[in-house]
């Protein structure tokens, strides 16, 4: 799984899940390899939502999902949902479902045509 937007402000916790979960530590944006899955953390002002989430594909393999995580609301920088679902189409995705994994964060599973079929 590879990781982008990390910052301080990231859940660690979550983070040390998600690589006792997959066995493997999360790769940071400057990895070359082809990965099941991207765990994008995203905030208000980091820039353009749909060119970070057509970034995140480029190292996605053809089933590989997106996980878009981003503050929850009263959160500073708090994504807006319309936000997402505006800007997930525009990237090519779409978002199958949102969870909470965390207490500061919510994560949007995106997929796009053929991808997240396992």
């Amino acid at each position: 799984m590879q990781e982008l937007g990390y910052d301080d402000d990231v859940d660690h916790a979550l983070r040390e899940e998600v690589e006792a979960v997959t066995g493997t530590e999360l790769l940071d944006e400057d990895a070359q390899e082809v990965v099941d899955a991207v765990l994008l953390w995203w905030r208000d002002g980091d820039g353009d939502l749909v060119d970070a989430l057509v970034d995140a594909l480029v190292s996605l393999d053809d089933a590989g999902v997106v996980w878009l995580l981003t503050p929850k609301a009263g959160r500073p920088g708090h994504v807006p949902p319309s936000d997402v679902e505006e800007a997930a189409p525009t990237a090519g995705l779409h978002s199958t479902r949102a969870v909470s994994p965390s207490r500061d964060w919510v994560a949007s599973r995106l997929v796009s045509s053929g991808r997240g079929k396992r």
